[in-house]
């Protein structure tokens, strides 16, 4: 049965139309699709100017999403975040005020300058989709995709997201000045039309299309050695001795579903080893804990993912091939999202 809209075409409109308005970072543009394919979350790091809320409010308009900002302060409250129940004097009744987490895409801007007690409202929204007002339940539209972004350069006055709490987002990712060739490009695109913003792009997919989509990524084939490969990745992490804890059993799924995505988006039927190692350090990066020897010679969990990588043997190609094949032997394409 045909897709309404292949993933490969999703990903491809919605990046082609965000590179009118926004130039590079098409790595981050890929994590963040992937991300909304597979019910994940992000958090973005970056120094401030090098475009993380542009980036995230260019996604949603283009993905014809719902979209909210916030922008969290010390003082900021968890009502400010859910929303809460006001009293109206006209009718003499309680009524349900919703918060900005009502969105289908939803910035939290600098994440780690909230308190504790307000980044805690905000993750308990992305687990479970729901937001308690007042003792009364309601749901979170779908779908539903939290950016949070944090600048890792002013830590004075700030609350560091604890390990159970980054193990929520999906993918960190971080973003880094342009290359000069984009800067250049960037600095005619500007010098061209100076009021060039997130506004200019427009709606490209519907919110039918991106659910259709997702459900599209769950029929990805993932060969037994591939899983085997993937299992023997997060296990590493688990092993390694500059590791204290390693990635979680969140993690192995987070990166199933997202090494599918990644294969529906390059316009493969089946996964392979390389989807794994382009996504392990964006995924298990701020995953794990490092031991206090590690930290005091200066490791870094990038480092370490890729000595793991390193050390763990991928499946031979032909081995993939074989499974594949066997897999689509019932009449299914190895690139189902191919025009016929």
């Amino acid at each position: 049965m045909s897709e309404p809209a292949s993933v490969y075409a999703v990903y491809e409109t919605i990046r082609d139309e965000i590179a009118t308005v926004l130039i590079g970072n098409e790595e981050a543009m890929e994590h963040l699709t992937i991300a909304l394919l597979t019910q994940g979350h992000v958090l973005i790091e970056g120094v401030p100017g090098v475009a993380k809320t542009t980036l995230a409010k260019l996604f949603a308009r283009v993905s014809g999403l719902d979209y909210s900002r916030i922008q969290l302060t010390p003082d900021t409250l968890p009502a400010d975040i859910t929303g809460t129940t006001v009293y109206r004097e006209q009718t003499g009744e309680f009524e349900t005020k919703r918060g900005p987490v009502f969105a289908n895409v939803v910035v939290a801007d600098e994440v780690n300058r909230a308190t504790p007690k307000t980044q805690s409202a905000l993750l308990e929204a992305m687990q479970e989709e729901t937001v308690t007002i007042d003792g009364e339940t309601h749901p979170l539209p779908t779908p539903f995709f939290v950016v949070a972004t944090q600048n890792p350069i002013e830590m004075e006055g700030t609350y560091e997201l604890p390990e159970a709490q980054r193990d929520r987002f999906q993918f960190k990712i971080d973003i880094d000045h342009l290359s000069r060739a984009d800067e250049t490009e960037l600095l005619d695109q500007f010098n061209s039309n100076p009021e060039l913003g997130p506004g200019n792009a427009s709606s490209v997919i519907s919110t039918n299309e991106l659910l259709a989509a997702r459900e599209a990524v769950t029929d990805r084939h993932i060969a037994e050695a591939v899983k085997t490969y993937l299992l023997d990745v997060i296990a590493e992490t688990r092993e390694r001795p500059e590791v204290e804890h390693g990635a979680s059993h969140r993690a192995t799924i987070m990166l199933l579903n997202a090494s599918k995505a990644r294969a529906a988006i390059h316009n493969r039927a089946y996964v392979i080893p390389d989807d794994i190692k382009a996504l392990a350090k964006p995924l298990l990066v701020h995953r794990l804990v490092l031991s206090t020897d590690a930290e005091l010679s200066d490791v870094n969990a990038g480092a370490v993912i890729d000595n793991v990588l390193d050390s763990v043997t991928a499946p031979s190609g032909d081995l993939i091939a074989e499974s594949a094949s066997a897999a689509l032997s019932d009449g299914g394409d190895a690139n189902p999202d191919s025009e016929q």
